[in-house]
């Protein structure tokens, strides 16, 4: 207890506390040692916890009448100009009983509310482990999350709590487990108290877990070891894509496996996407290299090390994750973990921005004749265009590749009414981000670089400007019998 709570219990006419029907309180017990006899007691004493009841209301009618009728008892004791005293174990406003007085009296009496040790920062001193250091980021959960939502918030932080355990203990250690962090989790019930334990996660028993228990995943700047010499066979190798930009457009699961990774591997301009985390290698390259960077990426796993191969948009669409898994069919490596984790591909962001030119079917043809042929890529556009699907060009040009999308226009325009919308969508995410709808008769090649996706609608796709002078464009799900 802080010395002023100490000193309000003192000075207070009445001491109000919530309790379970079983009438035993925690905040009570915490503060009996400052009680008086002569304090008038309201023990605010809830109808129900979790169990069921038969208020026409519900459970949540039947919590709204007790507050109603609890805030009414104290309002009774301060109108009579007696000062109250509600105490409340750890916060008061941190998913305190006290917060639910404190909206139906705070606005008709003087209140001041004393802050309080959270279990949070007591199960932190418990532990003896920092909560976060530096930039990583804390998140505080209650148990009684749906299990995916708790998966995902897990692997996309950098250190948590959970609380709220008791019954949900087995789905909070299905979540961590799910999410990659039970290694890293502990256990701390009653923390300062009587009868407290901690443990590590993976040990607890469920039948033995309280409601007055959280878990914690605490930093990992403060929880790294010296570094030593990685068991060989114990390393991985997780492709990652991040996006068509920042961090925005990263998953959960990627942003987790991120921040898991010892080492970092990566084209310089994702990497520099990543935040930098102390402990963690960088091992940038030129965009031209993917063999290599696989092989590099393979060779620390087998020895020993996590690694994360970073990409930009989804790893799977012309990206690192075919890399990383042709050298890793190679007898050096097959025996190495690899994982690829799904994210947003430019053709759905740049698709997003405008509407739904993808609504239907549709083909994904990069126009890059490094890695295959010209005439492979023309004989794709034909057929994908004489199929009539909507076609969303990766690769148009860069400074060595100037012609690509002028010979594209010309073969699809075979296929294709001039007024075709054609969407070039640029940097989407980025600082320079632009949108832009043009006939397909009137597609510049000039005004479309590397950093640049253009979207070929289908002779069903629409363009039309709205009221507020955007412009929509979106292909039907319903396409013509005839």
């Amino acid at each position: 207890m802080t010395v002023r709570a100490v000193q309000v219990i003192g000075a207070a006419d009445v001491i109000a506390y919530h309790s379970a029907r079983h009438g035993r309180s925690i905040a009570r017990a915490i503060a009996a040692e400052h009680l008086r006899a002569d304090h008038i007691e309201e023990a605010l004493v809830y109808p129900v916890t979790t169990e069921s009841t038969d208020h026409p209301g519900g459970y949540r009618g039947a919590l709204d009448e007790f507050y109603e009728s609890a805030a009414a008892r104290l309002a009774a004791h301060l109108d009579a100009g007696r000062t109250v005293a509600v105490i409340s174990e750890g916060d008061p406003l941190f998913y305190g009983s006290y917060q639910h007085m404190h909206k139906r009296l705070a606005d008709r009496y003087r209140t001041e509310v004393i802050p309080g040790v959270t279990s949070i920062s007591a199960a932190a001193a418990r532990l003896g482990r920092p909560l976060a250091e530096a930039d990583e980021v804390l998140t505080i959960l209650p148990g009684t999350l749906p299990e995916e939502e708790l998966t995902a918030r897990l692997a996309a932080t950098d250190t948590a709590v959970v609380m709220k355990l008791g019954r949900t203990f087995p789905t909070v250690r299905r979540a961590m487990e799910r999410a990659g962090r039970l290694p890293e989790a502990h256990y701390v019930e009653r923390a300062t108290m009587s009868g407290e334990r901690t443990e590590k996660l993976a040990d607890i028993d469920a039948e033995t877990v309280p409601y007055f228990a959280v878990t914690v995943v605490p930093s990992r700047i403060a929880s790294a070891a010296p570094e030593t010499d990685p068991e060989p066979g114990t390393g991985e190798v997780v492709v990652v894509g991040t996006g068509p930009a920042g961090p925005l457009w990263l998953t959960p699961e990627s942003r987790g496996a991120l921040a898991a990774a010892e080492d970092l591997v990566g084209y310089t301009t994702y990497l520099d996407r990543v935040p930098q985390r102390p402990g963690q290698r960088r091992h940038g390259s030129d965009n031209k290299v993917e063999s290599e960077r696989a092989e590099l990426a393979l060779d620390l796993a087998r020895r020993g090390r996590r690694v994360a191969v970073v990409s930009g948009g989804d790893p799977g669409v012309f990206a690192m994750a075919t890399a990383v898994l042709e050298v890793a069919a190679q007898d050096p490596y097959r025996s190495i973990p690899v994982r690829v984790l799904p994210g947003v591909t430019a053709a759905n962001a740049a698709a997003a921005r405008a509407g739904a030119p993808l609504g239907h079917d549709y083909a994904v043809i990069s126009l890059s004749d490094r890695l295959k042929p010209w005439e492979v890529i023309a004989e794709r556009l034909h057929a994908a265009a004489g199929a009539d699907l909507a076609l969303a060009l990766y690769n148009p040009g860069s400074r060595s590749r100037t012609w690509q999308v002028g010979k594209a226009r010309e073969l699809l325009l075979e296929h294709r009414a001039p007024d075709t919308p054609v969407i070039l969508a640029r940097d989407i995410g980025g600082p320079e981000e632009s949108v832009r709808t043009v006939r397909l008769t009137d597609l510049d090649p000039h005004q479309v670089d590397m950093r640049t996706l253009l979207i070929v609608g289908s002779s069903q796709t629409q363009a039309v400007r709205r009221d507020d002078g955007t412009e929509s464009v979106w292909t039907p799900r319903r396409y013509p019998e005839n």
